[in-house]
């Protein structure tokens, strides 16, 4: 049971790529207001997700809450190291070049964030339906966004729009990898669950906290505030109601 929810979820999230299409037919203007809600979205679905679901399941299945804190600080941690060793390579791409090596680059880090995406759901399938269907809600929440603003640097260094289509769809696809790489090596789930999980909580707190607030205080606007509150709002709530149907 789990290997076909975690395939039909990541199927389905490795889909939401092509999305990006719109950006085709949209105005830099739009796209910026329809980034915003959709941003204040994810920053509710993924704090949700964590504070809901996989900070409690971590406790319920470990005797020492004092691991579980610590994995949550270390999955803090780990994705700010990744995210500083993806702009330190990046600063010095394109230092030495002009602008593509950075499209590149882009595809590189979001391939393996896509791949982190697919081994988080198919760890959270393991710990349950709910749990997967919790944390695929929330890489959901999160990729629309993120695979618009992959689609558009990829443009921006120089690809042409269907080929990054194809690419950004390509890089999609590795969370399918990710997520038969969970279940095979599954042996284990109770194992793999108390190490995963809080290791995901804390990469969606920093996510939301250090990726995705930013980007909501380009916008001052008391209309735009009140439809960022709304909209994270919005995304606790969706995380609440998967809790309220375990």
């Amino acid at each position: 049971m789990p290997w076909f929810q975690t395939l039909a979820s990541v199927i389905f999230v490795s889909l939401l790529s092509l999305l990006a299409i719109i950006v085709l037919w949209l105005k830099p203007k739009t796209l910026k207001k329809v980034l915003q809600p959709l941003i204040s979205l994810a920053v509710g679905g993924l704090l949700g997700d964590a504070f809901l679901h996989l900070i409690p399941e971590s406790f319920e299945k470990s005797k020492n809450t004092t691991s579980v804190s610590l994995l949550v600080l270390a999955g803090l941690f780990l994705f700010l190291i990744l995210e500083k060793s993806m702009h330190y390579y990046h600063h010095h791409e394109h230092a030495s070049e002009e602008v593509h090596p950075y499209g590149y680059l882009s595809l590189i880090a979001s391939g393996l964030h896509n791949f982190i995406d697919g081994l988080l759901i198919g760890a959270s399938y393991l710990a349950g339906s709910s749990i997967g269907l919790a944390t695929t809600l929330a890489v959901v929440l999160h990729e629309i966004p993120h695979e618009l603003g992959d689609f558009s640097v990829l443009v921006n260094s120089g690809f042409k729009p269907i080929k990054a289509l194809l690419y950004n769809f390509l890089s999609a696809l590795l969370a399918i990898a990710g997520a038969v790489f969970a279940l095979a090596v599954s042996s284990n789930p109770q194992m793999v669950t108390q190490i995963v999980l809080p290791i995901t909580a804390g990469g969606f707190i920093y996510i939301a906290g250090s990726d995705l607030i930013p980007e909501l205080h380009k916008e001052l606007k008391r209309s735009a505030i009140l439809i960022q509150l709304f909209a994270m709002a919005l995304g606790v709530g969706l995380m609440f109601l998967v809790k309220f149907l375990e």
